[in-house]
């Protein structure tokens, strides 16, 4: 199975990334320094090191492609659940359907993850 042309979805995805490397320390700011530094920690660090061959061209520790999955959805749901609870309505609205299309545009990456994304032993 070819990998698909994700561009579009790859610029949707890093743009929610960058909402949830921002505003998940916001809403964490107030509550604890050290879990507000810590998910930034989580959200940029996991995907960096944990990745599915095939998917990057650099895989430092490979994973099956329902890990890369999970990490995908784990910052989508860090920007909107941030975003609603740090910014005004109609941002945290911007962030919900900027979400929402980067679930649909990942959808044929994701069945191409789940296919074949399986690290070789």
């Amino acid at each position: 199975m070819e990998r698909p042309d994700d561009r579009t979805a790859s610029v949707l995805r890093f743009a929610t990334e960058l909402v949830a490397w921002v505003a998940t320390p916001w809403a964490l700011w107030d509550h604890s320094r050290t879990l507000a530094v810590l998910a930034v920690a989580v959200l940029i660090g996991l995907p960096t090191v944990f990745s599915t061959p095939g998917d990057k061209k650099q895989v430092l520790v490979p994973v099956p492609g329902a890990v890369t999955v999970v990490l995908v959805l784990l910052q989508l749901a860090a920007a909107v659940a941030a975003a609603w609870a740090v910014w005004p309505v109609w941002a945290a609205a911007v962030v919900s359907v900027l979400a929402a299309i980067t679930l649909v545009t990942e959808r044929p990456r994701w069945g191409w993850l789940l296919a074949t994304g399986r690290p070789a032993r």
